[in-house]
């Protein structure tokens, strides 16, 4: 069997775009959006941990760890429920405490800022208690002179420490703004970690592994490279290779960049609910991943077919697409 060029060539571009997406749309708005590298890490990190590390820990262990929860979930309807809960507890959970470490990091330059103005304050305070006692030990001779030459002391020093400071809070206003990250560019910038970390290991890497393979195929090689495997195993390598199409590499793409959607619109309502300290907003998170994953957890229990999936995907996508366009659309939302 011969995999076909147009499709090898499909599949390769596919990949291709879905590898290169998030980069350029990080490099596309890294500086109208002020977005942070470590906002970035933030998101690849937490979807390596707790995607590829704790949810996938928990799958082989419920799913072929333990007989009991093995032949539960073999159920189809207790599986796509299984399914999508887990994938919601265990990104958003994640999602929740990497926004909550990002908050907590920007928010530290502005407890400096108040604590060196507070010691400004205390500072011109205390000059001025000592002028006043000063005024207290002179001569009864001089006294209403005194009083009037140090009031008007005190005035001026008052209306200079008043000018300062405004100086200084007026200088230090776009680092404390950038330092709180009042808009939504943290967000994205996390969402796009975050989608783009699953764009590559669950897409690219997934994708890349069949090209090999169907190059493989080609040259007559794969069986050799394969030969470790069970029998059964290799067949099915054959079967889905034959199965490849140029339009199932388009539905990939199609499903990649919808899940980078929804990434980033999650990672925009979590960074909106925990800066604003809404508890609720981390169950709103669990349930609303959990209900974009139960189309394609249907579609593995085989109650849904594909098609059916996509075009839920694709209408979904292009909604929430349009609401981030809104978003970062606002001039107020990227200057504060």
């Amino acid at each position: 069997m011969v995999v076909a060029p147009l499709t090898l060539a499909s599949l390769a571009l596919a990949t291709l775009v879905i590898a290169v997406l998030p980069f350029l749309i990080y490099r596309q708005l890294r500086r109208p959006l002020a977005l942070r590298p470590r906002d970035a890490i933030a998101g690849v990190a937490v979807f390596a941990l707790f995607a590829m590390v704790i949810e996938r820990a928990l799958h082989d262990y419920l799913l072929r760890g333990n007989a009991t929860t093995a032949a539960f979930l073999s159920q189809p309807l207790a599986f796509v429920v299984y399914g999508a809960l887990v994938a919601g507890i265990c990104e958003e959970v994640g999602r929740f405490l990497g926004m909550r470490l990002l908050i907590r990091r920007a928010t530290r330059p502005a407890v400096s800022w108040k604590a060196t103005a507070n010691d400004g304050t205390d500072a011109a305070v205390n000059v001025d208690m000592q002028a006043v006692e000063q005024a207290r030990v002179n001569t009864d001779a001089n006294a209403n002179a005194n009083a009037n030459a140090n009031a008007n002391a005190n005035e001026r020093r008052r209306i200079g420490a008043h000018a300062r400071t405004r100086t200084r809070a007026s200088r230090s206003a776009p680092e404390r703004t950038a330092a709180l990250r009042a808009d939504d560019g943290a967000a994205l910038g996390y969402g796009l970690g975050h989608g783009g970390a699953e764009a590559w290991m669950v897409g690219v890497v997934v994708q890349f592994q069949w090209l090999v393979f169907a190059v493989m195929e080609n040259r007559g090689s794969l069986d050799s490279y394969l030969g470790n495997l069970p029998p059964e195993s290799v067949m099915r390598v054959h079967l889905i290779l034959a199965s490849l199409t140029p339009q199932l590499a388009g539905i990939f793409a199609l499903e990649r960049v919808a899940a980078l959607v929804f990434q980033i619109g999650l990672s925009v309502l979590m960074w909106r609910g925990v800066r604003a300290g809404r508890r609720a907003i981390l169950p709103l998170a669990i349930v609303l991943h959990a209900l974009i994953d139960v189309p394609a957890a249907m579609s593995q229990a085989r109650l849904l077919p594909l098609a059916a999936v996509d075009t839920i995907y694709a209408v979904a996508a292009v909604f929430i697409a349009g609401w981030l366009i809104r978003v970062y659309r606002r001039p107020v939302a990227v200057a504060a």
